[in-house]
C-alpha cells in the first residue's frame, strides 16, 4: 500500500470543504480553528518543505461536516484524480448589487470569495450562498449553489434569474416563449412569476447545490 501524500491529503481536505458549501478559510471557521489554518499559504513553509495539517484540525473538521474517518479516506482515494477549480463565491443577497456582473451574467469586478468545486465545463461559473429560508425545502439558509452562465437552460432547470430592477431570484423555469418566461417558486408559499424578457437582463442554470 502507498504512503499518502501531501497533495493527496489537502485536496481531500479541499473536497470536504466544497461538499459543505464552504471555502477552506470557511471549514476552518466553522471548526473553530483560526481561518487561516487551511490557507494554500500555509501548506508549505517558508523554506519550502511541506506542512500537514494536524491531527486535531482533521478531528475539529471531520466533526464539524459530520463526517466520519471512512468518509474523508474515501475523498481521498476514490475522488483524488478528480480535477477541480476555485470557484468564485458570494452572498444571495449581495447578487442583486451593481459590479458583481456583467451584463452576460458573468461574474465580474472584486468582493468575491472562493470554494474548490470539482471542474466543470464553464470557467465563468460561482457560487451564491443562500441566506434566509425563502427558498424552502429546496435550498436551506446557508446553502450554496453553483450557477453556470454558459449551460444551456430548459424546462425543468432551476435557474437564477436577474431582473432590470437589479432582483435577483432562483426558481425553476416552467416555460420560456420568444417575448417571456413562466418561472415556479421553490418555495410553495412564494407564487410563480411571469416576466417580460426585456426585463430580463440574464437567466442561468443551478448546476449543484451544497447540502
Amino acid at each position: 500500500m502507498s504512503m499518502l501524500t501531501h497533495s493527496q491529503v489537502w485536496g481531500a481536505l479541499d473536497r470536504l470543504a466544497a461538499r459543505a458549501g464552504l471555502s477552506a478559510s470557511g471549514l476552518a471557521k466553522r471548526a473553530g480553528l483560526d481561518p487561516t489554518t487551511f490557507n494554500k499559504s500555509k501548506r508549505i513553509t517558508p523554506d519550502g518543505r511541506p506542512r500537514w495539517p494536524s491531527t486535531e484540525s482533521l478531528a475539529k473538521s471531520l466533526d464539524a461536516t459530520s463526517t466520519t474517518v471512512d468518509e474523508f479516506v474515501t475523498l481521498i482515494t476514490e475522488h483524488a484524480h478528480l480535477p477541480t477549480q476555485a470557484v468564485p463565491l458570494i452572498g444571495f443577497a449581495e447578487a442583486g448589487a451593481g459590479g458583481y456582473f456583467d451584463d452576460g451574467g458573468f461574474p465580474v469586478g472584486k468582493g468575491w470569495d472562493e470554494i474548490s468545486f470539482p471542474a466543470i465545463d464553464d470557467e465563468h461559473c460561482y457560487g451564491l450562498e443562500i441566506s434566509g429560508n425563502s427558498m424552502q425545502p429546496a435550498y436551506r439558509d446557508g446553502t450554496v449553489i453553483v450557477v453556470s452562465p454558459a449551460a444551456p437552460t430548459r424546462r425543468g432547470d432551476r435557474v437564477v434569474v436577474k431582473t432590470k430592477d437589479g432582483e435577483v431570484m432562483a426558481k425553476e423555469l416552467k416555460r420560456k416563449t420568444s417575448k417571456s418566461i413562466e418561472l415556479r417558486s421553490l418555495n410553495p408559499e412564494h407564487k410563480d412569476r411571469t416576466l417580460s424578457l426585456s426585463e430580463v437582463v440574464w437567466i442561468a442554470r443551478i448546476v449543484w447545490a451544497s447540502q
